[in-house]
């Protein structure tokens, strides 16, 4: 009778997409999207490392960053598996034909229920913090996002947002200007709330045609069972999709 000793390791990450050119996971809180000088654990280190156990892959394995997510924040990211796939996805980024779709849990809630943001960031690299502006200051960078108010709980806010920048600590800055602090996020000014966790901020949905095949695909990662996100349903996470327009609904 067969053993299972010859089985596949299980995948260090949980594993939301993959085919021979792509890979998504979820990527946990916490954790680096690319190595720094800090030597501390990082997405793409993890990820080369997993591919090379699960396939028994000898020598270098190639894993390619096509986007980021700010280290306190979880959920789905995409890699590319090939120098080819990552040089097309890297132009759907460019091009803006790459969607992503985040939920935020914020104290208070916007003014407007839906609205597109538009400030200038700039960064201050010593304090790890971005400072935001109405108009162009020097050494600032646009950023500019879309969000839709899904369900509000008692002080707290959920609320969809869809990149159309992807600038360092964007949304946490944004969110915070307008006076709705992300839960958790004390960095931006968010009020203390009793067991503290990871900021309240959770990539749910990637959306890019498919750098070789061209079909669209649509990855989904939905937020953990954890506060603040127990707070809402899995009905107004399914909607959190339907509030904002496709950035890449232009599928060419």
């Amino acid at each position: 009778m067969a053993g299972d000793h010859g089985a596949a390791p299980a995948p260090l990450l949980p594993v939301l997409y993959e085919d021979n050119h792509l890979l998504a996971v979820v990527k946990p809180p916490g954790m680096l999207s690319q190595g720094d000088e800090t030597g501390e654990s990082d997405m793409v280190t993890l990820l080369k490392e997993d591919l090379k156990a699960r396939y028994n892959k000898p020598g270098n394995v190639y894993v390619g960053l096509v986007h980021r997510l700010d280290r306190p924040v979880g959920g789905a990211m995409l890699f590319a598996k090939t120098s080819k796939a990552a040089s097309r996805l890297s132009e759907s980024v460019r091009s803006r034909a790459f969607g992503k779709t985040y939920v935020a849990v914020v104290h208070g809630a916007p003014a407007a229920d839906s609205g597109r943001l538009r400030h200038f960031l700039r960064k201050d690299a010593a304090r790890n913090i971005v400072t935001v502006h109405p108009k162009p200051v020097p050494d600032a960078k646009e950023a500019i996002l879309d969000y839709a108010v899904v369900a509000k709980h008692g002080p707290f806010s959920l609320i969809a947002v869809k990149l159309l920048t992807g600038r360092s600590h964007q949304i946490r800055a944004q969110l915070a200007s307008i006076g709705c602090p992300l839960v958790y996020d004390r960095k931006y000014g968010a009020p203390p709330v009793q067991g503290e966790q990871d900021i309240a901020l959770w990539s749910t949905a990637i959306g890019v045609a498919h750098p070789v095949t061209k079909e669209w695909l649509t990855i989904l990662c939905p937020p953990p069972a954890t506060e603040p996100w127990t707070r809402f349903s899995a009905a107004d996470y399914e909607r959190s999709r339907t509030l904002l327009p496709d950035e890449g609904s232009g599928r060419r």
